[in-house]
C-alpha cells in the first residue's frame, strides 16, 4: 500500500490540479466561479477513472485525501500541460468551460507523487 502525504514523501498519493489564475487577474472571474472550474476537473476525473486502484485507494481514505493546486499563467500555458501529459501517458481530465468552450482547469488523477511531480517543476502554487 502507498503512503499519504503526511510528509513530503514521493511515494504518497497525490492529486495534481492546475487552475488558471488569469480567470481571476486578467478576466476578472468571482473566485467561486474559479474555485468551480477546479471542483468540476476533480469530480470528473474522479469518475473517470474510479476504476483505477491508485483513485480507489485515494478514495478509501477520505480523511487522508492530499492535493497540490498550482497555477497556470493562462489558457495555452494549460493546454500545453495538458499535451504534455496525454504524450506521457498521464491521465487526467481538462476541464472545458461551456458555454464559453474555454479550458479553465486541469486535475490529474490520483498517481505516487514520484510517478508524476516532475511535469509539475514549472508551476507555483495557486494564490
Amino acid at each position: 500500500k502507498l503512503k499519504y502525504c503526511r510528509t513530503k514523501m514521493a511515494g504518497c498519493i497525490v492529486q495534481y490540479v492546475v487552475v488558471r489564475g488569469d480567470l481571476l487577474r486578467a478576466m476578472k472571474w468571482p473566485t467561486g466561479a474559479v474555485i468551480a472550474q477546479a471542483c468540476h476537473a476533480c469530480t470528473a476525473v474522479l469518475h473517470v477513472y474510479r476504476d483505477d486502484n491508485n483513485t480507489r485507494e485515494y478514495l478509501g481514505n477520505l480523511d487522508s485525501m492530499h492535493k497540490v493546486v498550482l497555477e497556470a499563467k493562462d489558457e495555452e500555458s494549460l493546454c500545453m500541460l495538458a499535451e504534455q501529459l496525454q504524450q506521457n501517458s498521464i491521465d487526467h481530465k481538462l476541464w472545458i468551460e461551456q458555454p464559453e468552450n474555454t479550458a479553465t482547469c486541469l486535475a490529474v488523477k490520483p498517481y505516487p507523487k514520484s510517478e508524476v511531480q516532475k511535469h509539475f517543476k514549472n508551476f507555483k502554487l495557486f494564490k
